[in-house]
């Protein structure tokens, strides 16, 4: 059996361990890319090669009525502003990262219990999607579970709170 000299070996191992490492990253799953390719929602979107993703630490009112309106309206957040709140955040995601490729970054968990992938969303520009929508007044904080940014997150939609955009919007 004949071996490579080894200034030819060298970078063929330096290759390998590429691979390898590139294959161990992608197994983990820590980070994807992909294009959106339709919005369901504010807080949930199809990303090409994932499938549906589901934004962490974030939450939006319904299309229509549902029992999760009481949790927004126990925040502070008046509910005529539900309806619209939602289309809002529909209408920004749309505009904003419909068609984009993005990055999806994980946390503790990479799934709910309804399949969907879990995950925080980049935009080309550095700009994470689940922040924006919280400074836009668009989301609220999704306090069930603990993660990486809830405390960014907090403050973020404090601030959204503190100005009056969006769901907490007030009428004159």
């Amino acid at each position: 059996m004949s071996t490579l000299p080894l200034r030819l070996a060298r970078p063929w191992l330096a290759l390998a361990l590429l691979v390898l490492l590139l294959a161990a990253c992608r197994a983990d799953g820590r980070e994807l890319r992909g294009e959106v390719l339709w919005i369901y929602d504010g807080d949930t979107l199809k990303v090409e090669g994932v499938g549906k993703v589901r934004l962490i630490g974030v939450d939006t009112p319904e299309r229509g009525d549902s029992d999760r309106d009481n949790f927004f309206v126990k925040l502070g957040i008046p509910k005529k502003n539900l309806r619209k709140g939602s289309g809002a955040a529909l209408h920004f995601n749309i505009a904003n990262v419909k068609g984009k490729t993005v990055k999806l970054t994980f946390d503790r968990e990479e799934k709910d219990r309804h399949g969907r992938t879990l995950a925080y969303l980049t935009l080309p520009d550095g700009r994470l999607l689940n922040r924006l929508l919280l400074e836009e007044g668009l989301a609220v904080v999704y306090r069930r579970f603990d993660f990486r940014y809830k405390d960014d997150f907090l403050a973020a939609e404090a601030e959204a709170k503190r100005k009056g955009v969006g769901l907490w919007a007030r009428d004159p």
